[in-house]
Parts: structure tokens; sequence; C-alpha cells
């Protein structure tokens, strides 16, 4: 009798998985129905998506079987998902993903605390501080300086956990991609520039954030490392060094101190003078883009 009963228990049980996994899937769909951007911050909506994630990868379901509107609305929490456990060592490759990126950031911070003499650069409605100075091994860097009216968190997001969402707001990307996550502070991304008087250009791109008390660093790099070919019609050009520095605005925290180092070098038949004139541009229409973004999902 016991043995029947057993059986009987695990009949029932098997007859109840299968409409427990539909039901988890119905909630996917219907989540997936909802997650637009307006919605996006419905109370319990980013709750409910990270109890189905992790229903679903306790049942043996792959990160890459999740609907990626559903990765995209849990955001940080979907990537979280995906890390592998702390058990899992990392590759050799990744290892050298997290050197570049730390190595970048020392690079950045020579630069920011030793004394230079930055230039002025007249970009008309920069909505910026534009400078710049030449550095041995980087040639002309190119330095922005502005106050935003978003606390260093929201910006953070931003400009490191939502990476992918950025050609929403920057009309200057088409397409943004992470490849891989060698680990939690470290990115491997593709970027792809739109079209532009000087062509278009695509990017693979080594990045790594450091927190401090005082500050969070966003810095970038070329990848050297299993770097996919470039699209069609795009050059490959590389940043020599990128570094966004995010600081509490003293007395204000609920504004941003931002400071962005860039150097880059755009490759093809662009001549050393055009791309000095392009780059502080681009850095005055990225701030430009990223303020306006700012400004219209405040109240979202």
């Amino acid at each position: 009798m016991p043995a029947i009963k057993a059986k009987g228990d695990a009949v029932r049980a098997c007859r109840l998985a299968a409409p427990t996994r539909d039901m988890l899937q119905a909630i996917i769909k219907l989540c997936c129905g909802i997650a637009h951007d307006h919605l996006r911050k419905l109370p319990g909506l980013k709750t409910a998506a990270t109890a189905v994630m992790q229903e679903l990868t306790g049942s043996h379901c792959l990160h890459s079987e999740v609907p990626p509107c559903i990765q995209r609305l849990m955001g940080k929490d979907a990537a979280r998902c995906a890390e592998p456990t702390a058990d899992t060592q990392p590759s050799s490759t990744d290892l050298s993903y997290i050197h570049q990126g730390e190595k970048a950031l020392q690079r950045a911070l020579g630069i920011l605390q030793q004394p230079h003499c930055w230039q002025p650069e007249a970009v008309p409605n920069a909505g910026a501080a534009m400078s710049s100075t030449a550095l041995p091994g980087l040639g002309r860097v190119f330095r922005a300086e502005a106050v935003l009216a978003v606390p260093v968190g929201r910006l953070q997001g931003e400009l490191f956990e939502r990476l992918e969402e950025m050609p929403r707001w920057n009309p200057s990307l088409s397409r943004v991609e992470v490849l891989c996550r060698p680990g939690e502070d470290t990115l491997v991304t593709h970027e792809v520039t739109a079209a532009s008087p000087v062509g278009r250009r695509d990017f693979v791109s080594t990045r790594h954030r450091s927190r401090t008390r005082a500050a969070i660093y966003l810095v970038g790099t070329t990848a050297h490392l299993e770097r996919p070919p470039a699209p069609q019609g795009c050059v490959r050009a590389e940043t020599r060094l990128s570094c966004i520095v995010l600081q509490p605005l003293p007395g204000n925290p609920s504004c941003t101190r931002v400071t962005w180092l860039l150097s880059m070098d755009l490759k093809g038949w662009i001549p050393t003078s055009v791309t000095n004139r392009v780059l502080p541009q681009c850095q005055a229409k990225f701030i430009g883009h990223l303020r306006q973004h700012l400004s219209s999902t405040a109240c979202l």
C-alpha cells in the first residue's frame, strides 16, 4: 500500500508540473506584453519578472532561453542571474579582459591626478566645458565637464548597466551589444555608429567600472581578444582611452559632476586634424542627448 500511494503521489506531481510551467510561460508572455518603457517602473513588475526568472533557472532553463524583453525589464538582476556561481573560476580570457580594464583605469587616474596644460576647445552650444591636451602614447585627449541634474546612481545605470539601450536616446549609435561579461564590473561590448559625414565606425571595447566612496569611474579601451569582424560598410576604429568620472555635486547629491576623458583613433581616411575637430563635438552631442533623455524620463 505505501508503494502504491507513493506512485500515486508521483503521478499527481507530474500532472501538476506541466500546468505550472505553462503558467510561468504565460506570465512571461504577459510581462513581455507590458514591458514598454512607460510601464517598466510599475511597482511589483520587476519583482514578478525576477521571480519567474529564478523559477525557470531553477527548472534548468538556460538564461538564453529567457525572452530578451524580460532580461531588459530586469536589468541588473538578469545579468546577475547569468553570472557564474562563486565556485566557477574565471577563464584566462576573462582575467585578461578584467586586467585590461583595471590597467585602463590606472592610466586614466594618472591623467586625472597629474596637472596638465588643458587648452579650451571651441564647441558651439556644447552645454559642457570642453578642453584638450596632448599626452605621450595617447595623442590628443579631450575632456568634457558638465553637471547633470540626476544622482550618480541613475547615471551609472544609464552609462554602464543599460548600455544596450543607448541607441534609443543617442541617435549617433545604431547598435550596442554586450558580447560577454568577464566579471561583475567588466564588460566587452560592440558598438556601431549611425551614418555620419565621416562614415560609419564600429568599436569592440573592454569596459570596466570602479566604485569608491568619492566617485564612480567608467573606463573603456579597445578589446584585444576575440574581436568580431566589422559590419559591412563600417571601419573598425579604436578607443585608446575613455574614462567617465561621476561625482556627487558637493552640497547637492541629487546632481552629478561628470568629467569625461576621451582619446580615439577613427582609422580610415580621416586626417588627424579632422578627428581633433570631430571628437569634442561628439562628446558635446552625447552629453546633450543624455541630458535630454534624463529630463524626458525624470518622472517615469
